[in-house]
């Protein structure tokens, strides 16, 4: 199967109407927003069909692979980016960090828009995307650069609400709201701690675990082992992050530190992760 590639932090793609996608299933190694402009149809994400209409707007994450089926004529509009773009210096670093949480652990497939307002709102700021495209006014590039990083905001914003819902569906309120307090420190170990946690939560220090485990299925510890695997896995295979600049970000003493914790879930080293 195809696999495309950018070559920039960010693209934008505008297709001209279209009775049939001239492409067949490939595979992107990058992220991709697919707007839907205008026609009807379905699309295939990794053997899933999703019908789609105007208004629609899907996510693809590296590795992903889809193709289209047109019902009637299409036109379709792609904002691919990847880790350069999303480790802009325009961003900040903490709300960096959780964007990119949003978009690299990500599997929800259908359209991520779910309400009429954001629907709206998202269509607004496609339109104005498509006249800066057609611009050559004065500043049109830190305006197209704006309104991307708003359309990015505003999809993980409602990927973020998805996921705050599917918590809850297996969750209690409490139980809900520590899930989310480990996602938002992952980053720091010390905040992660079974006392610490318990001392936010009112939650005492010897039931606190049994508590977690009781509405997740999962030690604290593991969940949190779990979702740090997830991000640092993705490090290794979208960056080029030094072993030793990883260990550091996620609070490790030292890179023989990571090298450990890494071993004992994936049975092999993150050198040798990297490498296959």
């Amino acid at each position: 199967m195809k696999k495309d590639f950018i070559h920039q932090p960010f693209e934008l793609d505008l297709k001209e109407p279209m009775d049939v996608c001239p492409r067949g299933g490939h595979s992107v190694s990058f992220f991709e927003l697919v707007y839907i402009v205008s026609g009807t149809g379905t699309q295939n994400i990794n053997g899933n069909e999703f019908p789609y209409q105007s208004g629609n707007l899907f996510l693809l994450v590296p590795e992903d692979s889809h193709h289209f089926t047109f019902t009637t004529k299409t036109q379709l509009f792609f904002i691919r980016f990847n880790k350069v773009f999303l480790q802009s210096k325009h961003m900040a670093a903490t709300f960096l960090k959780r964007l990119e949480q949003t978009f690299s652990n990500h599997t929800f497939q259908g359209s991520v828009i779910k309400e009429e307002d954001n629907e709206k709102m998202i269509k607004n700021l496609m339109e104005n995307l498509m006249i800066e495209m057609k611009s050559k006014n004065l500043y049109t590039g830190e305006m197209i650069q704006l309104l991307v990083q708003s359309v990015l905001t505003s999809v993980a914003q409602n990927l973020m609400k998805e996921d705050i819902v599917k918590v809850n569906e297996i969750t209690d309120h409490k139980a809900a709201d520590m899930i989310q307090y480990v996602h938002g420190h992952i980053y720091d170990p010390k905040k992660l701690t079974g006392e610490h946690i318990s001392s936010m939560f009112g939650i005492s220090k010897t039931y606190v675990g049994r508590y977690f485990k009781s509405n997740t299925g999962k030690t604290l510890n593991e969940y949190a082992a779990q979702y740090k695997m997830g991000l640092i896995e993705n490090r290794l295979k979208y960056s080029d992050m030094r072993i030793s600049e990883i260990a550091d970000e996620f609070g490790f003493t030292d890179k023989s530190h990571l090298n450990r914790f890494f071993k004992k879930l994936k049975g092999t080293s993150p050198s040798a992760f990297r490498n296959e």
